[in-house]
Formats: C-alpha cells, structure tokens, sequence
C-alpha cells in the first residue's frame, strides 16, 4: 500500500464532492470517481474509500503495457504492426494483426495478450516495480494478471501514475512516454487523455468498469479515475458518467 500511503500523505486537500454525489445517486451506480489538481495538490472525491480500494486493473493496464512494452523493446513503435493471434475472440473487431495505436482504440485484448509475451515475466515484473503500479503483482501467468489479477491498483493510485506519465515524471525514456500519451488522446478539442476497462467484479451478477486518465485544461493538469460497479444487463456508462463528473467539475464542457 505504499503509493496509497504517499498519496494520503502528501495530498493537500481531499474533498467530497456534493456535485459528484448527486451525480452518482441519479444515475443510480456505485462507484467512485476522484479528480487530482495537480497545482493545487486537491483530491476531489465521491466515495474517499473506494477511491483507495485497489482492483483489478482491467483494461487500464494497455497504458503501463504499452510504455513496458516500448521500454523494453519488445516493440519498436506503437505503429509496429502485431499478430492477434489467430485464435477465436470475443469480439470480430480484434482478430486483426495491427498496431498498438490501432489496438488501443479498440481494446484489443488479444494484441496486447501477445505483447505481454514478448515482455516476458521477468521484465514485466521488474518495470511494474519501477512504476510502483499497485501491488506490484503479476503473479504466475503474464498475460492475464491485469484481467484476472492478482495485479490490483487503486483509483487514486492511477491518478498519480497517470499524471507522472502526463508530465515525463516516470523512470523510462521520453520517447516511450509520448508515444503513449499520443496514442491515448481522445477525439475533440479537449485536450483529454482516457483508458477504459471492464473485468469480473466483486460477484458472479456485476463486473467492474474502469475509465481513466487526465485533462490539460487553461495550463493545469488534472488526473481522474473512475471506477463502477456494473450490473449483468445495466447500461454501460463508465466513459459517459466520466465525462459528466468532469463537466460537473468545470472540467469539460457542457
């Protein structure tokens, strides 16, 4: 828990957000969502505690995969075109051979599958510590630890490594960096950088959805993450809720 001590104990401020609150009671989901202003050193928050309740990290992990995966040189670019596989998948759009920047957009799980690979476990386990990413824990099988875990990170543990990969702050090459930050820009004129994700959940009849990532608006950084209980057959509204608490915040807008 060490990140989520250092988080604890250089934030500032931490504020429970009414706005947030409200937002969550009327869409009706459990979840949490916190925003960091990185200049002010502010923590926004619905649910303080679920905010620092780590997860499987689910799809999130493509970010920290990819920077691994240029670090290492497993791959020579996000343009560097990879197999899928060949193998049946859950979705038609991901049995494709492409690149990670084409990947990304899709979440394609098995591409990414195949990169965790070519890392190898003892890379992957060592640049998980550099990142100090969570518990750090990869387990045995190294191209389903984000998914099934045992790798497990909180929401405001992905808010600071998110905004250390906003401003060149992590252990591994600028290029690498911002090549990552370019692939995960979001369509729009925001100046906005986002991941999502989607694994089992906490029972057999709800999952648990992800979006994550940070904002540059009128020159200052915030990081955010969110996370939600889904219900089997409930709306998918983790990019949407996102996107509403940051314009409830005067971070998007309207």
């Amino acid at each position: 828990m060490l990140l989520a001590a250092s988080v604890q104990a250089h934030a500032a401020a931490w504020v429970a957000s009414p706005q947030l609150a409200q937002l969550f009671q009327q869409k009706g989901v459990t979840g949490t969502f916190i925003v960091h202003d990185v200049s002010a050193d502010v923590y926004t928050v619905h649910d303080r505690a679920r905010a620092e309740t780590r997860f499987i990290p689910a799809s999130t992990y493509k970010i920290p995969n990819t920077l691994i995966g240029l670090a290492t040189g497993a791959v020579a670019s996000v343009d560097t075109v990879l197999p899928y596989g060949g193998k049946p998948t859950l979705r038609p759009d991901w049995a494709h051979d492409m690149s990670l920047r084409d990947a990304i957009k899709i979440s394609n799980v098995p591409v990414y599958q195949g990169l965790a690979r070519r890392i190898g476990m003892a890379a992957m386990q060592a640049n998980l510590r550099k990142l100090n990413y969570g518990n750090m824990d990869p387990g045995t099988e190294v191209d389903t630890f984000w998914l099934k875990g045992p790798l497990k990170i909180s929401a405001a543990e992905q808010t600071v490594f998110l905004e250390r990969l906003a401003q060149d702050q992590l252990p591994f090459q600028k290029a690498a960096m911002a090549a990552v930050r370019d692939i995960t820009r979001q369509p729009g004129a925001a100046d906005l950088h986002a991941k999502t994700g989607w694994c089992d959940g906490p029972s057999e009849t709800v999952d648990l959805g992800w979006w994550v990532g940070w904002i540059n608006k009128d020159g200052k950084l915030y990081s955010f993450a969110l996370n939600i209980d889904i219900p089997d057959g409930a709306t998918d509204q983790r990019v949407a809720l996102g996107k509403a608490a940051l314009t409830s915040l005067g971070l998007l807008p309207e």
